[in-house]
């Protein structure tokens, strides 16, 4: 469900609460929130009414998945951000990314030489001070 609630917690909350307000109550209390729920209801519809009248013909257009935010990507919004991608284009062109100069003598590519260059009944090389 939603926050957290499951259909076992909400029958024990309701539960309780026949407990707790008592049969004489417990009627006028369910009518007040069903009204609640009702008028929410009411609220939401007139606000997606009123957003469809101000916006006119381009609220049918609108791709309401793409502005979900649970489809929320912080790394892909910064990449589109740093590569000046329209995320609404129909066709993005291929992104430029640029690179930066290559240390031929980094860490990294000497491990990766010596790695590439083991025979095939050769240990691999074993760090003592790494672990």
């Amino acid at each position: 469900m939603f926050g957290g609630l499951t259909f076992d917690k909400l029958l024990i909350v309701g539960v309780i609460a026949v407990f707790l307000l008592g049969p004489e109550r417990l009627p006028h209390y369910a009518a007040q929130l069903g009204r609640l729920v009702r008028s929410l209801r009411d609220m939401a519809n007139g606000a997606k009414d009123r957003m469809r009248d101000e916006m006119g013909p381009d609220f049918d257009d609108v791709d309401w998945k793409k502005l979900d935010p649970r489809q929320y990507d912080p790394r892909r919004i910064i990449r589109e951000a740093l590569t000046d991608i329209d995320p609404f284009a129909e066709e993005a062109p291929a992104p430029v990314v640029a690179r930066a100069s290559v240390n031929e003598n980094s860490a990294y590519l000497q491990r990766k030489r010596k790695r590439d260059g083991l025979g095939a009944d050769e240990p691999a090389p074993f760090d003592s001070e790494a672990t």
